[in-house]
């Protein structure tokens, strides 16, 4: 297969320009001057903190040939010697470049988006599609303006499918993703209450998402989660061809989970079209999400057998629902990411996870929740403390939000991360299964060491 060729032609297409009078060739479109090779194109795009064209001589000295610069800039990439494109936006240019290249892939690409589970999904969709096509995805969670494009931009010539992750906080940039995947799948993963600081509410969240929807192709087939179940009866309105995997009734029938249990770790052991699965990741949301990466096997035309061989070798990644035994401790360690459906979620499990010692659930702040923050807080709070939890630990804004409810006995409360590790320590005896669960900005992974300092030596 010839590998594709970063033309000045090719570059000047892609960004709509017109014609040049020379032919440069470049090895790879590049936004980081750290690692800039010979050859490359460098995209200088600009961030809150930082501006690539600031650096146009250092990636000339590393190698670039070219570069893509606003035009007010223009003057300055020439001096550098460097063969100059100048548009009025480097961010979208960046976007277009992308589009190019996936445009000359013969790979099909699978847009994947939601308010949680995104990135599991991606990871259960690579095990399941990974046994028979050559597979390319998002590298962690690289599911922005930049990451999106950097994606399809470091495809193989030979991948067969893509998977493209996609995340957003403000409105119209799943769309504008979309615009530059160009998927002929799409999956999206639940709806909640996530980045509502930019998306304003539960419907402003949902309409955001079902962008990735509504840019499928004609006749396109998009998966969904059944919860809420306005997330299904939204994405069949749009038209498309729409499968829905979870649970319920509202599920497919081929796309629900066939006597299921739940093993020692939080694994789960189920059928799925007379096929035995066993998957490790804990908790029913994962259950939801491996049915929706077994959808889209399908819809690829993947054997059901090879993608459920597929799943069984995928396991928990860093702080995204791990469960950790630090002698006969365990601790869930789910950090990750936090919003009111992922919390609820994470306690469900702490809940239903087979375990003779107490529960207790450690809450650190869920962010970007706008001006519902401490409702949102408090009624989640008040939830966990009705639930069958031994103890809650409540800190940053869940221990605000304590304040506004009825002392309980069950209740720790902390302001923040910082001093909590020892405070929550002097509380265990070593038996207990324990759940931290924050959004990452909080970093409440932090309270590990010491649990590991204080448990970890014990013979479980």
């Amino acid at each position: 297969m010839t590998p594709f060729r970063w033309s000045d032609r090719e570059v000047r297409r892609a960004l709509g320009l017109h014609a040049g009078e020379d032919e440069p060739t470049y090895g790879r479109v590049w936004t980081d001057t750290r690692s800039v090779a010979e050859g490359d194109l460098f995209v200088a795009l600009v961030g809150e903190r930082f501006d690539g064209h600031d650096y146009l001589h250092e990636a000339a000295r590393a190698g670039a040939r070219g570069a893509v610069v606003a035009a007010e800039r223009a003057d300055v990439a020439a001096d550098a010697g460097l063969h100059t494109y100048p548009v009025q936006d480097t961010l979208i240019a960046f976007g277009q470049l992308a589009r190019h290249r996936r445009r000359a892939l013969p790979a099909r690409v699978v847009g994947i988006t939601g308010s949680s589970g995104k990135t599991t999904t991606k990871d259960l969709c690579r095990a399941a599609v990974g046994e028979e096509r050559r597979t390319w995805a998002t590298v962690g969670n690289l599911n922005n303006r930049v990451g999106v494009p950097r994606t399809l931009l470091d495809a193989p010539t030979d991948a067969e499918v893509v998977l493209v992750e996609m995340g957003t906080n403000l409105p119209g940039e799943i769309g504008i993703l979309t615009a530059i995947a160009e998927p002929g799948l799409g999956i999206v993963t639940t709806v909640g209450e996530a980045h509502l600081e930019g998306l304003g509410s539960i419907e402003g969240v949902l309409h955001e998402k079902l962008a990735l929807v509504r840019g499928l192709p004609e006749g396109a087939t998009a998966l969904v989660g059944d919860e809420p179940p306005a997330l299904a009866d939204a994405a069949r309105a749009t038209g498309r061809r729409i499968r829905v995997a979870g649970w319920g009734a509202r599920a497919d029938a081929d796309l629900r989970p066939v006597d299921a249990h739940i093993g020692g770790e939080g694994g789960t052991r189920w059928t799925w079209q007379g096929h035995d699965v066993h998957l490790a990741l804990p908790g029913r949301a994962a259950v939801t999400d491996a049915l929706l990466a077994l959808g889209a096997a399908r819809e690829l035309g993947v054997d059901g057998a090879a993608a459920v061989r597929g799943l069984a070798g995928v396991t928990a990644s860093g702080m995204r629902g791990e469960v950790r035994r630090l002698g006969s401790l365990r601790v869930i360690v789910d950090c990750y990411n936090a919003n009111p459906q992922s919390v609820r979620a994470a306690l469900e499990l702490l809940a239903t996870l087979p375990h003779a010692g107490a529960r207790i659930a450690v809450l650190g702040s869920m962010l970007e929740l706008g001006e519902r923050s401490d409702a949102l807080h408090r009624a989640l709070l008040d939830e966990a403390l009705r639930g069958p939890i031994d103890r809650v630990v409540a800190t940053g804004a869940f221990a605000i939000a304590a304040a506004a409810l009825p002392a309980s006995d069950r209740l720790l409360v902390h302001a923040d991360v910082d001093g909590l590790a020892g405070r929550l320590v002097a509380t265990l005896d070593g038996t207990e299964l324990v759940l931290l669960k924050g959004s990452r900005g909080v970093r409440l992974e932090r309270v590990l060491e010491p649990l590991t300092s204080a448990f970890g030596s014990r013979e479980g």
